[in-house]
């Protein structure tokens, strides 16, 4: 991954004044590079990592395990794209070990996420079996830290 990358990477609101200073190319050269990625689909989106702690919302999130028989034509992309399609679906990607796909989902309450589960993943023509677990805190979201306070690590100090 190349430098003006990492830098989006880490944080997408950097000016291209500000990229350029740091890359120690021009304004225009940065824009230019960034329409690239952009049209050749390498830089698909922007997002904002929020600290739900903070936020007024009182949504879950869960991560959803499955175990799938690959299609004999698609493999897994006929499930992941049907999993895709629904609207509390945030991610699902493929994965080694023990289930084959993982799906992050966001709902209102631990109820509406068991019945996405019931109603819609478990009926999914593939889908052999599911593990769901619920996201009670998060540290670490895209590499920023989040819901952790500034430790004072120097002791206190008596007189």
């Amino acid at each position: 991954m190349d430098n003006l990358l990492k830098l989006l990477k880490q944080n997408a609101r950097l000016s291209n004044e500000q990229l350029g200073i740091m890359l120690g190319i021009t304004e225009d050269e940065v824009a230019k590079k960034i329409k690239e990625y952009e049209d050749k689909g390498v830089i698909m989106g922007y997002s904002t990592i929020l600290n739900d702690e903070l936020c007024s919302t009182d949504n879950v999130t869960a991560l959803i395990e499955l175990k799938v028989t690959p299609a004999a034509d698609s493999g897994f992309d006929d499930v992941a794209r049907k999993i895709m399609s629904y609207d509390e679906v945030e991610s699902v990607v493929l994965m080694s070990g023990g289930f084959d796909l993982s799906v992050t989902v966001t709902a209102s309450s631990l109820k509406s996420v068991a019945e996405f589960v019931a109603q819609r993943l478990a009926k999914i023509d593939g889908v052999i079996s599911t593990a769901t677990h619920f996201v009670l805190k998060t540290y670490k979201d895209k590499g920023i830290s989040v819901n952790m306070e500034d430790k004072d690590e120097r002791g206190l100090v008596s007189p």
